[in-house]
């Protein structure tokens, strides 16, 4: 559609934003070997918190991968006059649920999958089978790999009780400030799993493959393995809060 949102000033800056993006990936593909690890297999041979630091640095560069071929093409369509649905309008790192991570993954085409496949098939009403239906889709679209299925059956896996939790957390509502304060808490708690489980999800699919599941639960719950599971939680947790904050400082920023 023609663009009427966007004067010379902001796409200028969209522009030197992507430059800046560039220049990062620049600095993770000289610096930062994840995807050489991944694929080479080598990641057998190291510890579990270097295996859980590739999957996540093989995320974020996925991330700005697509982040800059997207917005490239978008950055010519403002300058042609166009304005093209933005594909990353949130950042990998300040998503703490699966709805909204896949909302902002690829957002052109999970609007397509919304009108196409999960709307025809049921909506809201059939949400819990209907994920499973598109993210077998989804990884069949990708390529036709047990790895990428494993990877679409775990997410759906994962994200069957954060659906029932968000129903549930919905009718929930705080009647003083320690209850609300017991529900933030419990959010961040929930958000931390999320990110977990989004992790693990992840790195069966990019990274370790279907057959390294069994490597990898055996890695982590050894004694070595445990206290990095802890740290990973905790770490996670302490973001998940951080982005509650973020959050907050934007509605207000909004409501002003």
């Amino acid at each position: 559609m023609p663009q009427n949102n966007y004067s010379v000033r902001d796409v200028s800056w969209y522009g030197s934003r992507w430059l800046f993006s560039l220049f990062l990936m620049e600095l993770m593909t000289h610096l930062f070997y994840y995807n050489a690890f991944a694929i080479s297999g080598l990641w057998k041979q190291l510890s579990p918190m270097d295996v859980f630091i590739i999957g996540y640095g093989v995320l974020n560069f996925m991330w700005l991968k697509f982040f800059l071929m997207w917005r490239y093409f978008r950055l010519w369509s403002l300058i042609c006059g166009i304005e093209a649905p933005e594909n990353m309008p949130r950042c990998i790192n300040n998503c703490y649920n699966l709805e909204s991570f896949w909302k902002n993954w690829h957002a052109s085409f999970n609007k397509w999958l919304v009108r196409y496949m999960y709307i025809p098939l049921g909506g809201s009403q059939r949400k819990l089978l209907n994920i499973w239906v598109i993210f077998t889709f989804v990884a069949v679209w990708h390529d036709l790999e047990w790895k990428l299925l494993s990877w679409a059956w775990l997410t759906c896996l994962f994200f069957v009780p954060e659906m029932i939790l968000k129903s549930l957390a919905n009718t929930f509502q705080a009647e003083s400030a320690f209850g609300e304060f017991i529900f933030r808490e419990l959010s961040a708690v929930a958000g931390a799993i999320t990110i977990t489980c989004l992790m693990v999800a992840n790195l069966v699919g990019y990274v370790i493959g279907l057959s390294g599941i069994n490597w990898f639960i055996s890695r982590f719950l050894q004694k070595e393995g445990l206290p990095i599971l802890g740290g990973m939680f905790i770490t996670f947790y302490v973001g998940t809060k951080l982005m509650f904050h973020i959050d907050d400082a934007k509605k207000r920023r909004h409501q002003h």
